[in-house]
């Protein structure tokens, strides 16, 4: 704990509380200040000037990052039929229907996404109080619900993400691994941030980037400067 702990203060001593980084220049900071042994996530966290309390407020999508998140996405695939041999094909770590269902009944919740094809979501809706508070529920806002399951399934599988505005108007996200470097970071950083302003609601008046923070799972914290964070887009 000790060592842990001159860890984080050397960590918290390479960085400026006060000042607004540019992207590459805090995704250079939070790969070098995370010390822990583990290959830490990297995370940010925007806070949109929207009201998520109303309707045509609601920020939410998917998007392809181009480096992954770096790490093994375990995808299952609610299907029958045709459908079902091609998710099999695709990598799927586990297809089915009913049988898939009593699985996750059972307990068996080791996956980090989940996908159905339109005629399955009657049987999905069994474990939708088991999914939904999960964030594993397919949703067709975010592709999840589609007859395109092989390419679905692969996208998933290199690491799609999927983001929602919270209550208090802020997106959480990871956008990979600090061994995945400060060049393949920025990349991602940069196509989840061109989601986002695509999914800039017509009704948000005023500033939509109200502040941006990055960080490792156990590094310091970094403010973002919003005006650099959209020049980086993609």
């Amino acid at each position: 704990m000790a060592k842990l702990g001159k860890r984080l203060k050397a960590a918290n001593e390479k960085v400026d509380r006060s000042k607004r980084y540019g992207v590459k220049e805090a995704l250079d900071l939070v790969v070098e200040t995370s010390g822990a042994k583990f290959d830490e996530s990297v995370d940010v966290s925007i806070r949109l000037g929207v009201d998520p309390k109303q309707s045509d407020q609601q920020v939410r999508g998917a998007v392809a990052l181009p480096h992954g998140l770096g790490k093994e996405v375990r995808v299952v695939v609610f299907a029958k039929g045709p459908k079902e041999k091609e998710a099999q094909d695709a990598g799927a770590l586990f297809v089915g229907s009913d049988e898939l269902v009593e699985k996750i009944k059972g307990g068996w919740l080791d996956f980090d996404k989940a996908i159905a094809t339109p005629d399955m979501m009657a049987t999905v809706a069994k474990v939708a109080k088991i999914l939904g508070p999960r964030g594993l529920m397919p949703n067709p806002k975010v592709g999840t619900v589609t007859m395109k399951v092989k390419e679905t399934v692969e996208t998933e599988k290199m690491g799609k993400l999927a983001f929602r505005v919270e209550k208090a108007g802020i997106v959480h996200a990871s956008i990979g691994r600090k061994s995945m470097g400060a060049d393949k970071l920025k990349d991602n950083f940069g196509t989840l941030m061109g989601a986002l302003l695509k999914a800039k609601p017509a009704s948000s008046k005023g500033i939509y980037l109200r502040s941006i923070n990055l960080s490792s799972t156990m590094g310091p914290g970094l403010k973002v400067d919003p005006t650099d964070a959209q020049q980086v887009q993609r």
